[in-house]
């Protein structure tokens, strides 16, 4: 379902793949997208990732995978090292006390829970335990995610090159203080939503103008990975990449002036600052 990497072989920070126990509370499309990155390249084999759910429901796809799958969250951190806490923000605190006896030295934590702090989480857990907050964005289902992660004061420079050579699997993972992940949500968690758009009115316009609309779709979608790609293997400023596509005259600055009278450039600057406030406003409720 999922699709297996090579397996074994040397994992993260000379860590035997196969010596790395990994276990998912929670089992929804998140945690799902994190766990076939690790397959698919080989990182962990499936029987080393075990994850837990109230429900079959979103189980079915891991066993399919050859993952093992339980309903007892305890069961995860008692069979795996590296633990992902992937449920819902309003559920996590009541999992925390379930699972804090369970918590030893020996576990890594990693909370994707949007709007809560690494303050909260360390005060919920034993003190000192290894804990990490994770913010991933939806592209991480399909391996192309751009990811930050945050380390507690009981998680070392061990612990977060473990986590980044891991998720590497699944996307761009950079590690960032705590106070630019609501920053991320603005511009990366909630930005997907924007480039969707984005990629909507550009197929859109296509049709208009006579394409059918599958193909410009696809176009589309091509158009804005190609930009991407050019902007991550260059390192140049997309204002220098923008410029470089123009000629004098040309129909790109003719297009690229009506952009500019629709305020397309302060706009999403807009967007980005008002998904990072209410980040902030989720995160103090």
């Amino acid at each position: 379902v999922w699709g297996r990497g090579p397996g074994g072989g040397r994992g993260p920070e000379g860590m035997e793949a196969a010596e790395l126990r990994v276990g998912f509370v929670g089992a929804g499309r998140m945690a799902g997208g994190l766990a076939r990155g690790l397959l698919r390249a080989g990182k962990v084999p499936a029987s080393s990732i075990l994850a837990s759910a109230p429900s079959d429901k979103n189980l079915d796809a891991w066993r399919e995978s050859g993952c093992r799958t339980t309903h007892c969250n305890l069961e995860v951190l008692q069979e795996s090292t590296l633990v992902f806490l992937a449920t819902k923000p309003h559920v996590l605190p009541g999992v925390l006390q379930e699972i804090r006896p369970a918590v030893g030295p020996h576990h890594i934590i990693v909370s994707l829970a949007a709007g809560v702090t690494l303050q909260t989480l360390q005060r919920l857990l034993p003190a000192g335990t290894k804990v990490l907050r994770l913010m991933p964005n939806l592209p991480c289902v399909v391996q192309a995610g751009a990811m930050v992660f945050a380390r507690g004061s009981g998680a070392g420079a061990g612990e977060a090159a473990l986590l980044k050579s891991l998720l590497s699997s699944c996307g761009l993972c950079e590690e960032v203080p705590e106070s630019y992940i609501n920053i991320h949500t603005g511009l990366s968690g909630s930005g997907v939503a924007y480039v969707y758009l984005f990629a909507e009115a550009l197929a859109e316009g296509a049709v208009k103008m006579g394409m059918p609309g599958g193909l410009a779709s696809r176009i589309a979608a091509q158009t804005l990975l190609g930009a991407a790609k050019m902007m991550l293997e260059t390192g140049e400023h997309p204002a220098k990449l923008r410029g470089d596509v123009c000629t004098p005259g040309g129909t790109t600055i003719h297009a690229l002036h009506q952009l500019e009278k629709g305020a397309l450039r302060a706009t999403v600057m807009n967007a980005v600052e008002a998904a990072t406030n209410r980040a902030c406003d989720v995160a103090e409720d």
